[in-house]
């Protein structure tokens, strides 16, 4: 084994002067570990990455990994429906392509569409009648030329006739089409009476179409399904063991993988009740996603914070190795490092507490400890050999 405890002593010197956070006391070697010594000169471990850092008092948050996958917002998904049965006669949009809010997507023959603007236009016109009737039988009945029965009859059939008109208009108001649209009949051609356009009613990408031309559509047929992907839900699914800890508001962070960066959220809404299937529940967290990066169906995990606690020895998980099944620390003792097995408490992903083996002050290998377990167990082998 090589044996430089000088140049040692002046690696961890220099070591600690670098590191940010230097503790109040000096550090306190530790001396009540296993008897394995290793000791490394310097250009070994700097050319290894070796890093000291001395043991202190930290806080862990808690979270809890759910898997979860990319949804579309719900709330911004619509089924493009033809509001009467018609004949398609041309489509303009297909899977894939983008569209705006009142864009004409399709166009449809309709029969039925023809008979409500027939009808409407026929009740407009009774309308003018009944109007005119009623007015010229209240100017005669002021002259005493019209009896007043005559002149009631002429004010019932005007209100029949208005009653009429305002059924009619109601009834293609509630197809979608605007007021301007119906004042504008009495215009038209009468070979467009038949003519219905189906409009997208939301902004949006095209992420279905059930419409091939000349096919009859019925008006509860779904033509297109228009998603507005700007926002994204992301589902976690919640195990009945972690539904109690879970509630919305808590943090999360969301891996995507793929090269794309974590999202860090919260919780929106936590929906308490089982799944039939999955037996798990969902906590769900809505992303706005104004570039489409992510992609509805992609599988995610999720970082759901639950809590936070003050642990009196906090060391990142790069400080723990194991040997011979044993988690252990490499504890600058001040003649070279020891493995010391330690206790683990607590952890997330990158910190562990430590309820044993380490006491405040110690100076311990954070990173590159793999190094000196390498060299301890090369010196193990050399001197089995040996005997």
């Amino acid at each position: 084994m090589n044996r430089y405890p000088a140049l040692l002593i002046v690696l961890t010197i220099a070591f600690l002067t670098g590191c940010g956070d230097e503790p109040e006391t000096s550090p306190t070697p530790a001396t009540e570990h296993a008897e394995e010594m290793v000791t490394l000169p310097l250009e070994v471990l700097q050319d290894y990455g070796v890093v000291l850092d001395t043991a202190r008092a930290g806080t862990i948050t808690v979270t809890v990994a759910l898997p979860g996958e990319i949804k579309v917002n719900e709330d911004r998904l619509v089924h493009v429906v033809p509001r009467v049965p018609g004949i398609v006669q041309q489509a303009f949009y297909t899977v894939g392509d983008r569209v705006q809010q009142g864009a004409r997507m399709a166009l449809l023959e309709s029969r039925e569409l023809a008979e409500l603007q027939g009808a409407y236009l026929a009740a407009l016109e009774r309308y003018k009648l009944a109007r005119a009737n009623a007015e010229r039988e209240a100017r005669l009945f002021r002259q005493n030329i019209a009896s007043e029965q005559e002149y009631l009859e002429a004010q019932q059939q005007l209100a029949e006739a208005t009653i009429e008109l305002q059924i009619a208009r109601q009834k293609l108001l509630a197809l979608g089409f605007s007021q301007a649209y119906v004042d504008s009949l009495p215009q038209l051609p009468e070979e467009q009476l038949a003519r219905y356009e189906l409009r997208a009613p939301l902004s949006g990408i095209v992420v279905d179409r059930h419409l091939a031309l000349g096919e009859a559509l019925e008006a509860n047929d779904v033509a297109f399904t228009i998603a507005d992907l700007r926002t994204v839900w992301i589902d976690l699914s919640v195990y009945p063991r972690d539904l109690p800890r879970i509630q919305a508001g808590q943090p999360v962070t969301i891996q995507l993988g793929h090269g794309l960066p974590v999202i860090k959220t919260r919780i929106r809404f936590v929906r308490p009740i089982l799944g039939e299937e999955t037996r798990t529940a969902i906590a769900r967290a809505v992303v706005r996603n104004p570039e489409g990066l992510y992609k509805p169906g992609t599988f995610v995990t999720g970082q759901i914070e639950v809590g936070s606690i003050q642990a009196d020895i906090v060391v990142p998980k790069t400080a723990i190795l194991y040997m011979n099944e044993q988690p252990v620390v490499f504890v600058y003792t001040g003649e070279g490092f020891k493995p010391v097995p330690v206790t683990i408490g607590l952890e997330n992903d990158t910190l562990v507490q430590l309820t044993g083996g380490l006491r405040p002050g110690d100076v311990y290998v954070r990173k590159g400890g793999f190094v000196l377990r390498a060299e301890l167990e090369k010196s193990e082998m050399e001197e089995g050999h040996g005997h």
